[in-house]
């Protein structure tokens, strides 16, 4: 994927497996074979300087695996993650990638486990510009730490106190605080609001989107909150069992989704104009990703599904704006979409 001179992030082909086999010992007492996960398979996308892209899709699709390999804890078993123009994927040593993670930083799905419970929060705050040497331990730094408190919300006396003595929510701001610390240009968000109370998602999304226009940042929202994406994301992919099966911009794919997993999702989500309406269900269950299915891996759970469906991957097509791997799509089988739920997204992400 060629980058464009706005992009801060491109994914090519990233591919993601975890061997899964049993021991050696038990492979050849049993004869079993090898086992393979395939978390990620060949997802490509960019992300614009000063965005929001968001990856959402159902629990085990792969989208916490993609952040946490561009977040670098987790290696890739193929392709690139360009960052700023630099394949930090290659990277074999910590020392080669600390200039390019100080710019990237990532905020935790969980503010009870993301933060270390023995540690002050001024210390929590402090690591990053400590690790980074942006700056020595003494009055600037601890000035420093009060800024981004007040930053984020708290109050610099906050500083002495333990994790365990906030919220779930003014934890979540200290994370936040935590990850402007370096004062980096990306931050990967990872389900930054799904361990809170809905009065208090509000809270963090309103505070992210401040910030980032303030600072002009750059966030890759992972989430499975479609009104979520809708209050926060410029561009969104969907991801089904490892691969992105539509992606574009947000508002377009929101308002009129094609892939038929993406129509299924939306339909997932209440309408308050409309409580009543018929909706279509996902049925079935996701399969192994140790074992995906031929084809397009969304067939057997498809209503459009057929023959070439269950034989041959989709490629993805343009459509518009919009990148769609369906075959039904490319075949025109697809069947106009009721308008019964087209504002029902717009009307949860003015809620949020």
């Amino acid at each position: 994927m060629s980058g464009h001179k706005d992009t801060i992030l491109s994914v090519d082909r990233l591919t993601v497996r975890f061997d899964a086999s049993p021991s050696l010992i038990k492979r050849i007492v049993t004869g079993a074979g090898r086992r393979t996960v395939h978390a990620v398979e060949e997802v490509d996308f960019e992300v614009t300087r000063g965005s929001t892209f968001a990856l959402v899709g159902e629990s085990g699709c792969g989208k916490s695996t993609i952040a946490r390999t561009i977040a670098g804890i987790q290696p890739p078993s193929g392709g690139s993650v360009s960052f700023m123009g630099v394949d930090i994927a290659g990277f074999r040593t910590r020392h080669a990638a600390m200039p390019y993670r100080r710019n990237l930083q990532m905020i935790f799905q969980d503010p009870y486990a993301s933060l270390n419970p023995r540690w002050r929060v001024g210390r929590i705050i402090a690591e990053p510009i400590l690790t980074h040497r942006l700056m020595q331990r003494g009055s600037a730094l601890d000035a420093r730490v009060a800024e981004l408190l007040e930053t984020v919300g708290l109050a610099p006396g906050d500083a002495a106190k333990f994790p365990h003595q906030f919220s779930g929510g003014q934890r979540q701001r200290i994370s936040i605080a935590r990850a402007l610390a370096a004062n980096p240009a990306f931050i990967v968000c990872d389900e930054p609001t799904s361990a809170l109370d809905v009065s208090v998602q509000a809270q963090i999304l309103n505070l992210m989107k401040r910030l980032q226009r303030e600072r002009g940042l750059t966030y890759l929202l992972i989430s499975h909150n479609l009104a979520v994406v809708a209050h926060m994301a410029d561009a969104m992919g969907v991801m089904y069992l490892g691969r992105l099966v539509e992606q574009g911009d947000a508002g377009q794919i929101l308002a009129r989704p094609l892939h038929p997993y993406t129509r299924l999702l939306l339909d997932t989500v209440p309408d308050p104009r409309a409580p009543k309406r018929d909706r279509a269900r996902l049925s079935g269950e996701v399969p192994s990703p140790l074992a995906p299915p031929t084809g397009c891996a969304f067939h057997p759970r498809c209503p459009l599904a057929n023959a070439r469906c269950a034989r041959e991957r989709p490629l993805p097509l343009r459509v518009g704006a919009a990148l769609v791997a369906c075959h039904a799509v490319e075949e025109g089988r697809l069947p106009s979409r009721p308008s019964a739920n087209e504002n029902c997204l717009a009307t949860s992400g003015d809620a949020a």
